[in-house]
């Protein structure tokens, strides 16, 4: 039997949550590094399993999409398996994953720290007071759990994973929460319990819609497994009726849109965002919003191609919705978390766009736009956190002229805003090209007006940067501290990949490129032919 690989790379997480929340209460400092060290052991792990994913075989035997599977009975009455694979899909995202999570400790080193409240040495001393081990806990375990989503090929343990992941990020943002934007703590504890219940809802809701459809799926096919209905379907032995396939999809697509966030499904995520820590707000966003568009390729579209060709017109048009949509009101935030959250929506819409467009170029582009749109909003988000904790208040208008007294600060600050309005350049560009050369193929009218993005990304980040960090030097900011050597340790790897990827994409899409071809071979779809041949 060999190693299985899978299953040790989303265990170390796991792992490392029961070790830290185990550490004592006063050994705080040891907890936090507990989870750093589990967290790049992760990390490691996701290496190997990228490194030893071969998209060749892929390639040469569609038989190999799923490589180092690992497939074992679990509740055998109910046809239930504990079963995982890796498509190049999928390791792109887990490494992605496993990438971003040490950051986020690093990044919320003392967020979790107790306040000196008058309680807390008398309850340090009894073991009960244990916020910081709690909240690096909780990070490890969301980890955990996406990135088993990211390798579950039964359909009911993505379902679990799906569900489950919830409860940590419950935790996270109303536990956690950001107290910058409030005027004192009953006022934040509010909005801290109002968003994590309005992101608890949404999803609870979603996934609840998606469980009658996983039922439903059982009940047609007989079998929760992805390969073994993919098998059947390539062989002509797996047939559903044309209402029948597009009422499942629409419960799958349901709760995968209200995780991506696509409009009009999207209101928990400014909420969310806005009220959790920076950390927990890229956890959020550039980690576990990730589930839902990628659960769009791997389950939407290999499992109701017909279905997926039906809702393609609509899908677009609401992901047009939320590309403008966002993007508008990104521009008329006053909020810096909000800001960077609508953006998020505006590039979720991109994602779902290149997705559904039903063309290699776009599907490369939008699994590619996952990846760099996770590193890219990582970047702005926890430099963004770093000035609000400086400053102490999330509204644009607090700040002015920090370039002059915090440059570095400004500086990564800069370089992560044009990453966000894609400049050229940087990793984003090449998937937003992607994405809009690919949906341009088969849909120019969609690929023409998702551009309005594009202008008006330019627009609500140029002006963000403007409006904080240069003019004047507000009072309060006269006496802001530069980026510390944790705070660089964690931002500089970033923008080094960001800059990497902007001028060399090609490892990723190696990676991704084959799965891509199979995904459209399952939706029986092929690139257009060109109408103007090229001069010979």
């Amino acid at each position: 039997m060999s190693f299985p690989l899978l299953t040790a790379t989303a265990a170390l997480p796991a792992v490392g949550a029961i070790a830290t929340a185990a550490v004592p209460a006063a050994r705080r400092t040891a907890a936090k590094w507990m989870a750093l060290l589990f967290s790049l052991a992760t990390l490691v792990a996701a290496l190997v399993v990228v490194f030893r994913f071969d998209p060749d075989k892929v390639v040469n035997s569609p038989a190999d999409r799923y490589q180092l599977a690992e497939s074992h009975a679990w509740i055998a009455d109910f046809g239930v398996r504990y079963e995982l694979g890796v498509d190049g899909i999928g390791a792109a995202l887990l490494g992605l994953t496993a990438l971003l999570v040490p950051f986020v400790v690093l990044a919320g080193w003392h967020d979790a720290d107790p306040e000196d409240d008058g309680k807390s040495k008398e309850s340090v001393a009894t073991g009960r007071w244990r916020p910081t081990q709690g909240f690096f806990a909780l990070i490890l375990m969301v980890e955990a759990m996406v990135i088993l989503s990211f390798l579950a090929t039964d359909v009911f343990l993505f379902y679990i994973l799906f569900e489950a992941m919830l409860i940590p990020m419950y935790f996270l943002i109303g536990g956690f929460g950001d107290k910058a934007g409030a005027h004192g703590e009953k006022e934040a504890a509010t909005q801290r319990s109002y968003a994590a219940v309005k992101f608890l809802l949404y999803n609870l809701v979603g996934g609840l819609i998606m469980l009658a459809a996983v039922i439903g799926l059982y009940v047609v096919g007989g079998t929760f497994s992805l390969t073994e209905i993919a098998e059947a379907r390539a062989a002509g032995n797996f047939e559903m009726a044309t209402n029948t396939e597009r009422l499942l999809f629409l419960g799958f697509f349901f709760a995968f849109a209200v995780k991506a966030p696509l409009w009009p499904l999207h209101t928990w995520l400014p909420n969310a965002m806005g009220e959790a820590t920076a950390p927990v707000a890229v956890l959020i966003t550039a980690v576990v919003d990730k589930v839902g568009t990628f659960a769009m390729l791997r389950f939407c579209l290999q499992l109701f191609p017909n279905a997926s060709e039906w809702a393609t017109p609509v899908i677009l048009a609401l992901a047009l919705v939320s590309i403008v949509y966002g993007a508008l009101l990104a521009v008329g935030q006053r909020d810096i978390k909000r800001l960077i959250a609508y953006a998020s929506i505006s590039h979720f819409g991109f994602i779902i766009m290149g997705i559904f467009a039903m063309t290699s170029q776009g599907q490369s582009g939008a699994t590619l736009y996952m990846v760099n749109h996770g590193i890219s909003t990582a970047a702005l988000m926890l430099v963004a956190g770093f000035l609000i904790t400086r400053r102490g208040s999330r509204l644009i208008a607090d700040y002015g002229g920090v370039q002059k007294v915090a440059p570095i600060l400004a500086g990564t600050f800069l370089v992560g805003s044009l990453a966000t309005l894609s400049l050229p350049g940087l990793a984003p560009f090449v998937s937003e090209f992607l994405v809009l050369v690919g949906t341009f193929a088969r849909y120019p009218v969609v690929g023409i007006i998702a551009t309005v993005g594009i202008v008006l990304g330019a627009l609500y980040t140029l002006v963000l940067y403007q409006r904080t960090m240069t003019g004047p030097v507000k009072e309060n900011v006269r006496t802001m501290p530069d980026l510390r050597v944790r705070e660089l340790a964690v931002v500089a790897p970033l923008i080094a990949l960001l800059i990497f990827l902007g001028v060399y994409p090609k490892p990723v899409t190696d990676l991704v490129n084959p799965a891509v071809d199979q995904t459209l071979s399952d939706v029986q779809k092929q690139d257009p032919e060109p109408e103007v041949e090229a001069a010979k």
